[in-house]
């Protein structure tokens, strides 16, 4: 069962902070118990190999800016010393690296029917991965991103915006996770509702939600990895807090530059003691 689905509630606190300052860095205060704790090691793997994401589109996605945007935002999160921050993490089979690649997408118009139970978001990845489309590899991340009219119905949009997993698939272990359109609750999922420095407001809060998810599960694939005594990962920690922010030349928010690009990404956990919430490393 995957645990990696934070709060709803933290979020909207986190969301209201940042509206309320425009460098958005009140949110910090509404996850500061979380940040308190320190993280601990639970003895299993990190993603220590060259890992890879891919991308399930599912639903219709027909002509959306995300199927390029979010590919181009993946191509350059590492190396990076945004991405750079999930190398202070190392398990039973050594560091998590530098190095991230996008390994490519495919679509599903919606095989599983528009109400998707998390069975049926394992099954959409296992029938990726076994059909061909899409390779099977243990350095791999999985996601299943659904369009706008896609529900997932244990709890999308009321008790998280996305979480990640892990099942054996053609004899390895698979990590994946679920991303729902963050457009269907902008004001539970979207770190800033509307706001859209790649001019595509949808692409940008995906992005957001990726990248948190990207980061909690190289450093804990399997739940046995990294996380603190109330069970809350690296990225978790730090909830949506945003840093320190700037305005892009189309007026919005954004807080990370790669490539050619400006994103606005959630801190993540340096775990260096005592260990801070941030946005790059060193």
């Amino acid at each position: 069962m995957a645990r990696n689905r934070a709060s709803i509630a933290v979020l909207a606190l986190v969301i209201a902070a940042g509206a309320a300052a425009a460098d958005a860095t009140a949110g910090r205060a509404a996850v500061v118990w979380r940040a308190g704790t320190p993280i601990a090691y639970h003895g299993g793997p990190v993603m220590a190999g060259d890992t890879q994401v891919f991308i399930i589109w599912y639903g219709n996605w027909t002509g959306a800016g995300s199927l390029t945007i979010v590919p181009t935002f993946l191509g350059n999160l590492a190396p990076s010393p945004y991405y750079n921050i999930n190398t202070t993490y190392t398990g039973s089979n050594g560091r998590v690296k530098n190095e991230l690649d996008f390994g490519g997408a495919i679509t599903d118009h919606y095989s599983h029917g528009s109400h998707l139970s998390d069975a049926d978001v394992l099954a959409v990845v296992t029938a990726a991965i076994t059909s061909g489309k899409l390779p099977n590899t243990v350095d791999g991340i999985y996601f299943v991103v659904t369009s706008v009219d896609v529900t997932e119905t244990s709890g999308f949009c009321t008790q998280y915006c996305g979480w990640h997993d892990f099942a054996p698939i053609g004899g390895t272990e698979i990590k994946y996770s679920f991303l729902g359109d963050p457009q269907q609750c902008p004001s539970a999922c979207e770190a800033i509702p509307g706001n859209d420095p790649n001019g595509d407001p949808t692409a940008d809060a995906i992005i957001g939600r990726m990248a948190f998810e990207v980061n909690v599960t190289v450093t804990d694939p399997q739940f046995t990895g990294w996380f603190d005594a109330s069970g809350a990962e690296n990225a978790d920690k730090c909830g949506w807090s945003l840093g320190t922010t700037y305005r892009t030349a189309n007026g919005s928010l954004a807080n990370v530059h790669l490539g050619s690009h400006d994103y606005l990404l959630p801190e993540n956990w340096v775990n260096v003691s005592p260990g801070r919430c941030a946005l790059h490393y060193p």
